[in-house]
């Protein structure tokens, strides 16, 4: 199986490296990520200049290629260009914080999940809940024991992963859960930089109250979850009352 490992932390990244000793026992892993964290860049991509690809060492453990550009990218250029071989599989992770919520939409490396989906090629994003000390080694174990158990994936599947704060011990379980789209407490706080102009940081508390189980709840509750996405947008139940209207 050939897989193409990216992220949206940088290629240097501690969650990359731990996911691509995993993954080497599964296929041949080829890493083409970004040059530097492009953490909460979404789906941007470059189009205004050329895009700078450089081989690197990593840690001096395996080669890869960084890209000066974003998660997206990265994946459009090494399925187009750089890989020689067909991918069957993108793996986007392990990222530096969950991404679960509305942090779906800000994330580069559910984006870059995303953009496997629409060149056909199924995709597994893999995030870790954020605390001091980032135990992506045992994140790595736990995320691809479950990819084993979604293997095989269909063309433009995309499914997100994400491991709870394992400092509070092992995971209490997998829930199969949606996204939740109910966001943070979130507030900026102002401030006065250099030049004395007011400036305003972002900053913000937990997700709000739900009722329902979903990605952010069962997280905060200690279990693992995995979440069907869909690179389709459309509202098709809206879209149809739609062509009823007599334009």
């Amino acid at each position: 199986m050939q897989i193409l490992l990216t992220n949206d932390d940088g290629i240097f990244a501690p969650g990359l490296a731990a996911i691509y000793k995993e993954l080497i026992n599964l296929g041949d892993v080829m890493v083409v990520a970004p040059a530097e964290s492009r953490s909460g860049a979404s789906h941007s991509i470059t189009y205004k200049e050329p895009l700078v690809r450089n081989k690197v060492d990593i840690s001096g453990q395996f080669n890869g290629f960084s890209v000066k550009g974003s998660p997206a990218d990265c994946v459009k250029l090494a399925v187009m260009q750089l890989c020689d071989r067909p991918i069957d599989l993108l793996v986007a992770g392990i990222n530096n914080g969950a991404n679960a919520g509305i942090n779906v939409y800000y994330s580069g490396t559910v984006a870059a999940a995303m953009e496997a989906a629409f060149l056909k090629i199924p995709a597994v994003a893999m995030s870790l809940a954020s605390e001091e000390n980032m135990d992506f080694e045992t994140a790595a174990k736990y995320c691809v024991q479950i990819l084993k158990e979604l293997l095989p994936l269909e063309s433009s599947d995309v499914i997100n992963i994400n491991v709870p704060l394992l400092s509070q011990g092992q995971p209490k379980g997998i829930r199969v859960v949606p996204q939740s789209t109910e966001g943070f407490h979130e507030y900026y706080i102002p401030q006065q930089n250099e030049q004395g102009q007011t400036v305003f940081q972002l900053a913000g508390g937990p997700h709000r109250h739900e009722q329902n189980s979903t990605d952010t709840t069962s997280l905060a509750d200690g279990f693992i979850t995995v979440t069907a996405l869909a690179p389709d947008m459309t509202n098709h139940k809206k879209t149809r009352r739609l062509k009823k209207i007599k334009w």
